[in-house]
């Protein structure tokens, strides 16, 4: 007598992704509540089980749902906001905007797109790392979807999180909740080693390994980032992530595009899975990951979309074409990663880099039934040959697309029928999104309006109030300044010797007056000509007001201070100047006291643009209009003590004479 169970899957090509790659052209599935009892031929199935529910599959393939091993999902709220960006700049856009919108509420609607999106997609797994990772679980299982699910922890302030100690206890507070659900699988999340300290790192490693659940982050994405590493550690990012604990873990590593082969060697033996994201590491011009090399060394490799912000969709039908297709450009060998091993990736390979493939990425007896039925009678997928036996996974991966998907079922539950979403309501979401648009649109126009609303939002700033009474004089020699100096009529309160590298970012460029953004980098000069220290800096100048008096200009300017901890390629590339001003100067400064009042005198030799002889400025601090003529009378003095005609002064900043000269 046949046996009771829910549903049947009949008369399609069952393709099981098991280890012997079974196919069964007439085939069926069988399912009793959330798990897979029977896989084989049509007519046997059907003639050992009893199903309540039979759903005919004639002229479509029952494979397993798709697995997208590395995602950010509620990053649907930010897709096509800011792309063709190299990635650091892409994430100065990006991370602000994320302090300022992302919340619990946020992280569910962008989950809740990305969810209908995958589904259509024919995914029922997905791996993903992001903030506020409880609500993103609590709506994916609403949802019935499986996923690894990564709390974020990063060395600076999160939305989730104002310091990587909270961010600890979040994590370890969700995988306590979470860990043991039938769908959701906690996991810990540090961003990449760049992003984390050594101790955030062990901290990571430590809280994976004694709960036992996987550690998910990024490695490798990018030539700088492994350049970084090796100047910074003296070694490779592999190398540093396993001195600092993680390769100790049930790792899943996102990206991994540039490591050798030793590197390769030690995430196989670590047992690591690797998630290949081709289209978002192309779109950034991160590179092309040696997949064919990974494969080769038996590594767990599965295909991820990354996120929606970089990518800009979950396609995973299109993420598979474009990985085989890679593989064969990178190697320049068209029989690597062929058809049914790209779809190995996609499904139980991908699993197995997630550290779920006991209960999915195959169709097995005692696996959950994650199933996707496929569409395989689209004009764009015909004729079908039959004369190879991998000719189902080449119309799978070359031809196929998201849209043949019909049906998709995730732990028993169906997800959609017929191409009906049923645990999503996807116009509400969509109009939802549209909503968050419209917030978001507004803050980012605001952001563009000026470089103080882009400075404040990258890296906050410190405002600086400054009045000053200041000179300056060209010299062609500064022979009779040294003289002065050393005299007897000077208190020498300080010196100093360095370079200074000035680019001056200006948003206007008819006006070198108006606001504009100096990035410095000072070079700290010893006795013996040696630089011993350096640092770098912003400072956002906003319009001057200057007032005259004899042989001396009094400026009122708002300074804004922020550090500088990024390169100058970024900062060009961020706030987009309409012009730029390069200014180096070897400067030579003394602090003084003459006549009981404090100056700066500094000797300036202008290397660029090239200027001839000396510039002499002399510099202090006011605070009043009455003490500002004290000063530049105070500074006329000065000028004849230093032998230097003060009716030669100039009025143009350093900026001023350079852009004069452009």
């Amino acid at each position: 007598m046949p046996e009771k169970v829910d549903l049947l899957l009949t008369g399609g090509a069952v393709v099981t992704m098991n280890a012997a790659y079974d196919l069964y052209e007439n085939g069926a599935v069988a399912v009793q509540g959330d798990s897979i009892v029977a896989v084989g031929p049509a007519d046997e199935v059907a003639a050992a089980y009893d199903a309540a529910e039979v759903v005919d599959c004639t002229g479509q393939v029952i494979m397993p749902g798709l697995v997208n091993a590395h995602t950010h999902v509620p990053m649907t709220l930010l897709r096509g906001l800011n792309d063709d960006l190299r990635l650091d700049v892409w994430l100065g856009y990006l991370m602000p905007l994320e302090r300022e919108f992302v919340t619990p509420a946020f992280v569910k609607l962008g989950t809740r797109i990305a969810c209908a999106e995958m589904i259509r997609s024919g995914i029922t797994s997905f791996a993903d790392m992001y903030y506020f990772e409880e609500a993103i679980a609590e709506e994916t299982a609403v949802i019935g979807m499986r996923a690894l699910l990564g709390q974020t922890i990063l060395i600076f302030p999160a939305p989730d999180a104002p310091t990587y100690e909270d961010g600890l206890i979040l994590c370890r507070r969700f995988i306590e909740k979470w860990n043991g659900h039938e769908l959701i699988q906690p996991a810990v999340s540090p961003h990449a080693w760049y992003t984390a300290t050594p101790e955030l790192l062990r901290a990571c490693a430590d809280l994976a390994r004694a709960f036992d659940v996987p550690l998910h982050t990024h490695i490798a994405e990018t030539r700088f980032e492994v350049d970084s590493c090796r100047e910074q550690h003296n070694m490779p990012t592999i190398p540093w992530n396993a001195k600092n604990g993680v390769l100790d873990t049930k790792l899943l590593a996102a990206h991994c595009v540039h490591l050798d082969r030793g590197e390769m060697y030690d995430l196989e033996k670590a047992g690591a899975g690797v998630a290949h994201c081709p289209t978002s590491n192309l779109k950034l011009a991160s590179g092309i990951a040696a997949v064919g090399q990974m494969l080769e060394m038996n590594l767990n490799v599965g295909v991820g979309t990354d996120g929606p912000a970089s990518n800009n969709d979950l396609d995973m039908f299109e993420e598979v074409r474009l990985a085989a297709l890679l593989a064969k450009t990178q190697s320049n060998d068209p029989t690597v990663l062929p058809a049914r091993q790209a779809l190995e990736l996609a499904t139980i390979r991908g699993a197995k880099a997630m550290h779920m493939d006991d209960v999915t990425g195959s169709l097995e007896v005692g696996k959950r039934a994650d199933i996707a039925v496929v569409d395989m009678d689209g004009v764009h997928n015909q004729p079908h040959f039959n004369n190879h036996a991998d000719a189902v996974y080449s119309r799978l991966v070359y031809a196929a697309k998201s849209t043949d998907v019909a049906h998709v079922m995730c732990n028993g539950r169906w997800l959609m029928r017929d191409r009906d979403l049923l645990t999503v309501d996807e116009a509400q979401a969509k109009a939802d999104a549209a909503q968050v648009a419209e917030e978001i649109d507004a803050f980012v126009l605001e952001r563009e309006s000026s470089p103080y609303n882009k400075l404040v939002l990258l890296s906050g700033v410190q405002r600086q109030e400054s009045f000053e009474i200041q000179v300056k004089v060209p010299i062609a020699d500064d022979a009779s300044v040294l003289a002065a100096i050393d005299g007897d009529q000077l208190e020498i309160v300080k010196r100093s010797h360095y370079k200074q590298y000035d680019q001056y970012f200006m948003f206007d460029r008819h006006d070198p007056d108006a606001a504009r953004l100096r990035y410095r980098e000072d070079e700290f000069v010893n006795d013996a000509g040696e630089v011993f220290q350096a640092r770098s800096r912003l400072t956002l100048i906003g319009e001057e007001e200057r007032q005259a008096f004899p042989n001396a200009v009094m400026l009122s300017r708002s300074r804004f201070l922020a550090e500088a901890d990024r390169t100058l390629r970024f900062y060009r590339e961020y706030f987009d100047p309409m012009a730029e001003v390069e200014v180096h100067k070897d400067r030579r400064r003394w602090r003084v006291l003459y006549q009981g009042t404090d100056f700066a005198i500094n000797l300036d030799d202008v290397t660029r643009p090239q200027m001839d002889g000396y510039f002499l400025e002399i510099k202090s601090r006011t605070w009043s209009r009455t003490d500002a003529e004290r000063k530049a009378e105070l500074m006329t003095e000065l000028l004849e003590l230093l032998g230097v005609d003060p009716e030669t002064a100039v009025t143009e900043d350093y900026a001023g004479l350079a852009f004069a000269a452009m």
